[in-house]
């Protein structure tokens, strides 16, 4: 103990600002304040603590088992390795694709037979099933409609069990079109192989039989999920789901929904997984729709009526649907904490009692989060709310029986000391909105002069840009109080300041509470955190002795710290990559600054006052707005914060080769043209390539095509580029653009009905195994029926959209389309029919070759050749 220390717990503060240090401390009207060193060594010590224990524990995998492992009767890493190798080896595999359509699945059906061979025949039977599913639904204000798409599936029955209930465990082998598809999703699909050799192998039986679903078409609007869940024959039993898909690659996955409304899920996963990552706080803003992704659970859940857990790689999302999701990215540890998990969740689910009646289990929300990756926590929603209010009140309890302390200590009326903390209340609010607000100004006006992402390659420009601007403005309020307030002495004030920030923290977890937000347990842990030591202090004399009320503080102060900046640190590593495919409407500056900020405040809210406690403070403020400077100049003036890296932190550039012709009432053709159509995918859009040396003379936006044309005349793929239409760029070129095949649309017939006033025409479509069906009516005309989903017509307004694909079965199209006509004239124009062909499994011409090959390492086409016609009925 140093000798400032032992001054501060031996030397009573006993009357008020009479008593002050004589040998470190420094007097100030009446006070003592700890020497300079003091304010950077609190910054100092928590910087390493994140450095030196949280972020080692975010990353940290378990040591991977190899195939010498196996009479333990784990999952075995190296194995499933072995099968990720071959599966990669495939290359990309597109809805319709060889690779998809027949090498993938012969690749499954061949490890799956070598699995059949060794199962313990006595124990169980295992039921090989290649599924090839047609059907249509309605998602996203589209028809999704799908022909011969394949899956694969498995179901291992335990001899003797009398359960009918099923487990369902579902993963997918379809890939983007560029992307070999080594983390999404084959990471998951050998888990699943590996976990099906281990269970069949071992001789631990178990309750309910368990389907293993591999399924064909996920990156297709998610249909193969839905041709499972609606049409196989052991769908019906299937009550609950693991649901496995990735957005990034190589590291833990993360549990981010459960249910829903089965609070006993989280037990499951609470008894089952082995290495925790999971929070309840992933599941609510994965549902707000914040994230730019989807998986199959929501297919189960609203088609199937399946509950279960939604589990996902998240880490290293920079290679997402790209062509470097690749096994050099992921380490067979990765494997190994996926698969220890999977197993013990299967192994769980498959024996859990709450399975035989669904209906009498108790129902509700729960609220969850790991502890570093150690333990997991998890309590009703009902308890969380009661919890949070109680925190909130605690702390607002024990503040008042501080003030009260404070005065009786201090010879300082109790209504002096409440004034004195309604100021020290509105001051750290003002720290509070200020801790919030410097952050989004720094977001904003980089932004707002072409700077934004600048930490996307490099992520410690955090520190500069947003971590340092909350810090100064949590501090700088309660500084410049701290210099004028004289009210008790010095420690004492410094304390105020901790119980203003406590009480916003309290006013917020009852307004959050209230909105309902489970979200919340985050503040009530902070808070708890706080009010622990308080109530220590006010129990002994250390409430009263100067700065000694401060070492049971930061003691505890440790867990809310270690915790907060581990949870936000999660999710800037998970959103920081999405924020490069999140569109160039949205700043995505202001998402990742105010998480940062979040996340300081929660981390540091507590411990940055204590500061104010050294006799130079003010140099902490200094160094703060420096490191801010420092962020923003490297921001915006070095390369250090240019966003891209080659292969590391690439810039999406997706777009289409594109031959558009349209064809009038009359058959001739109006306009017949091709060029480069540009779905932006980040908020820095196509300007970094206007710099490079890629030739994008007479890019223009479809503002006028869009206003002018049917879906702005334009072959748009699927919904998120029907969303995105409007911020697309054309890029015109003279030579018209290749395409293996086009589209053949026949009219087989045309026929007015009895009443005069309805015409019914069917049509044939010979087309790509992806398409896009476009159909407007004139103003005068209504379509009332159609071989389509009728539904959709009741839902939704023209023009209609139909997303349809098809597998191995590439049968021409059939369809009828009805319309009502009041004057009952059919001679003339009806509606508008647009076709879109896209032909994904070709890189396209020379041009368009020579064009791919001129964009930057930094950044990564995402193209294919496609075609629209428009026709007019």
């Amino acid at each position: 103990m140093g000798d400032m220390e032992k001054l501060i717990l031996d030397e009573p503060v006993e009357e008020g600002v009479k008593t002050y240090s004589r040998k470190h401390g420094r007097k100030h009207k009446g006070y003592f304040q700890l020497p300079w060193y003091f304010a950077g060594g609190i910054v100092l010590f928590w910087a390493l603590l994140f450095i030196a224990v949280v972020k080692p524990l975010f990353y940290r995998l378990p040591e991977p088992l190899t195939v010498e492992d196996a009479p333990k009767g784990g999952f075995i890493a190296e194995r499933a390795q072995a099968n990720l190798y071959d599966f990669e080896a495939i290359g990309t595999k597109v809805v319709g694709s060889d690779e998809n359509e027949h090498k993938t699945v012969q690749f499954l059906l061949k490890e799956l037979n070598l699995i059949k061979d060794n199962i313990q025949e006595d124990l169980f039977d295992m039921e090989i099933d290649l599924q090839q599913a047609y059907g249509a639904y309605v998602k996203w204000n589209l028809v999704n409609m799908y022909q011969g798409i394949q899956n694969v599936v498995v179901k291992l029955t335990p001899k003797g069990t009398t359960s009918e209930n099923y487990i369902l465990v579902n993963s997918h082998f379809d890939s983007q079109p560029t992307s070999p598809s080594t983390g999404d999703d084959g990471h998951m699909v050998v888990s699943i192989l590996e976990v099906l050799r281990v269970i069949s192998s071992s001789r631990k039986s178990f309750e309910h039989p368990i389907v293993f679903l591999i399924n064909g078409s996920e990156e297709n609007s998610l249909q193969a999920s839905h041709g499972f869940i609606a049409y196989h024959k052991w769908a019906k039993n299937c009550k609950a789901v693991i649901n496995l898909d990735a957005a990034g690659s190589g590291g833990r996955e993360l549990m981010f929904q459960s249910g829903p409304n089965y609070p006993w899920l989280v037990k499951i996963y609470k008894d089952g997984a082995k290495h925790y990552f999971s929070t309840t706080m992933a599941e609510e803003i994965f549902q707000t729709g914040l994230v730019p992704s989807y998986t199959d659970f929501d297919i189960f859940v609203e088609y199937g009526n399946l509950i279960g857990l939604d589990i996902g790689q998240c880490i290293n999302g920079f290679v997402y649907h790209t062509k470097y999701d690749r096994i050099d990215v992921i380490p067979r540890a990765a494997l190994q904490n996926t698969g220890d998990n999977l197993l013990g969740l299967v192994q769980t689910l498959s024996n859990a009692t709450e399975l035989r009646d669904l209906s009498a289990n108790p129902t509700g929300n729960t609220i969850f989060f790991d502890v570093l990756g150690l333990y997991l926590i998890s309590y009703s929603a009902d308890v969380g709310v009661k919890l949070n209010y109680a925190a909130a009140a605690a702390a607002i309890i024990l503040i008042y029986i501080s003030l009260l302390r404070i005065a009786e200590k201090s010879s300082v009326s109790s209504e002096q000391i409440l004034s004195t903390f309604i100021l020290v209340l509105v001051v750290q609010l003002i720290a509070f909105v200020l801790a919030l607000a410097l952050p989004l100004l720094v977001a904003y006006g980089l932004d707002k002069y072409g700077f934004s992402l600048s930490y996307f390659a490099t992520p410690s420009l955090l520190i500069g840009l947003y971590i340092c601007p909350s810090l100064l403005g949590l501090t700088l309020p309660s500084y410049i109080y701290l210099k004028l307030a004289n009210t008790v002495c010095f420690a004492q004030q410094v304390q105020l300041a901790l119980h203003g920030h406590a009480a916003v923290l309290s006013i917020l977890c009852i307004a959050i509470n209230y909105y309902g937000l489970r979200t919340t347990y985050v503040i009530t842990w902070t808070l708890a955190f706080y009010v622990i030591p308080l109530a220590f202090n006010l129990l002994t004399t250390l409430h009263d002795r100067g700065y000694s009320w401060t070492g049971i503080l930061k003691i505890v102060q440790v867990a809310p710290f270690m915790y907060n900046s581990y949870l936000f640190y999660c999710f800037i590593v998970i959103l920081t990559p999405m924020m490069g495919r999140f569109g160039v409407d949205t700043n995505p500056d202001l998402i990742i600054g105010a998480l940062t900020a979040l996340g300081t405040i929660l981390s540091m809210g507590f411990l940055i006052l204590l500061v104010n406690m050294s006799r130079r403070s003010g140099f902490v403020l200094i160094g703060l707005l420096a490191a801010t400077a420092a962020g923003v100049y490297i921001a915006s003036s070095t390369d250090i914060g240019f966003p891209y890296r080659p292969k590391t932190n690439v810039q999406r550039v997706p777009y289409l080769q594109v031959r558009r012709v349209f064809y009038e009432y009359d058959g001739t053709v109006s306009k017949d043209e091709s060029g480069y159509l540009f779905n932006v995918q980040d908020r820095r859009g196509l300007t970094p390539l206007l710099k490079s040396n890629v030739d994008l003379t007479g890019l223009v936006n479809m503002t006028s095509d869009c206003a002018k044309y049917m879906m702005c005349g334009m072959p748009l793929y699927d919904h998120r580029w029907v969303e995105a239409m409007e911020t697309t760029m054309w890029l015109p070129r003279k030579n018209p653009v290749w395409t293996p095949a086009e589209p053949i649309l026949k009219q087989l017939n045309k026929t007015v009905l009895a009443d005069g006033k309805t015409v019914q025409m069917e049509f044939e479509l010979e087309t790509s195994d992806h398409t896009s069906i476009f159909i407007h009516p004139n103003e005068d005309v209504i379509i009332s029926d159609w071989s389509f989903l009728k539904e959709y017509l009741t839902t939704n307004s023209p023009p209609y959209h139909i997303y349809y694909s098809f597998g191995i079965d590439n049968t021409p199209l059939r369809f009828r389309i009805v319309l009502k006509k009041a004057d009952g004239d059919f001679t003339v124009p009806l509606f508008q029919l647009g076709i879109s062909t896209h032909y994904m499994h070709v890189k396209g011409d020379d041009e368009s070759i020579r064009f791919a090959n001129s964009i930057p390492d930094y950044a990564v086409s995402i193209q294919w050749p496609a075609m629209y016609k428009k026709y007019i009925f």
